[in-house]
């Protein structure tokens, strides 16, 4: 079997560095709500606050994995990782929990205000885009 890698095009290092900037700042997010930090947590309403601290243990797993998924998917990008998709693929599923607890077993989307649905699909875009990107990397080989 040859395993010889492919050279990493430019558009790698430029997707990744954003990739774990913006997965960065959803797992400062994430951190934040889990540790109640007051200065982040502040910017929320006592209801909003009620509801983020209320997610029950099978949505905040699910949360966490898509999370963390997605950051040391971003992390493996960069270090030109195979597994990247995997990781990648598990932060969709993730999500997958995450977003049918926000928009159908909850009021979600009327708890987090205007734009939550509007910035789920970017999230969501963002979360493809990436997976596809990486499926496309490793099988040009520049991901090994």
């Amino acid at each position: 079997m040859n395993d010889i890698r492919a050279k990493a095009p430019w558009h790698l290092w430029v997707i990744g560095i954003i990739a774990l900037l913006w997965n960065a700042i959803g797992a400062f997010d994430y951190l934040a709500t889990k540790l109640r930090f007051e200065p982040y947590m502040a910017a929320f309403t006592q209801e909003q606050l009620d509801y983020f601290y209320g997610f029950p243990a099978w949505a905040v797993v699910c949360w966490a994995v898509g999370v963390w998924g997605a950051l040391l998917g971003s992390l493996a990008l960069l270090l030109r990782k195979a597994w990247a998709v995997w990781l990648f693929g598990a932060s969709i599923l993730g999500m997958v929990g995450t977003t049918i607890y926000n928009f159908v077993l909850s009021d979600g989307a009327a708890m987090m205000g205007e734009g939550a649905v509007t910035f789920s699909i970017v999230i969501w875009a963002i979360a493809l885009f990436l997976y596809f990107y990486s499926v496309a990397m490793a099988k040009r080989r520049v991901l090994t």
